[in-house]
């Protein structure tokens, strides 16, 4: 989770849940942003989605951040987002 968010973005979970959310999937719920690490159910509200594999076992360091970490997000075309290997 990225706390923090600015109050323009604070929105509330869905009143559903989603049964399939893709890994990657960049949602918003309260004041913060998660990044689905792997596919499955969520609730927040989704904006985007990232090429980066959050966690990966094989890597030395498994969790692509670490706490303090400062993210950016910014906007990429599809090409760019296969590129960087997002499926």
């Amino acid at each position: 989770y990225i706390a923090g968010n600015p109050a323009e973005l604070a929105v509330p979970r869905l009143d559903s849940p989603r049964v399939r959310v893709p890994a990657g999937s960049v949602g918003l719920s309260g004041d913060r942003t998660g990044i689905y690490p792997r596919e499955g159910p969520g609730g927040w509200r989704l904006i985007g989605r990232t090429p980066l594999r959050m966690f990966d076992a094989e890597r030395e360091s498994a969790a692509l951040l670490r706490a303090g970490d400062r993210v950016r997000f910014v906007p990429i075309d599809e090409a760019a987002f296969h590129r960087l290997g997002g499926r």
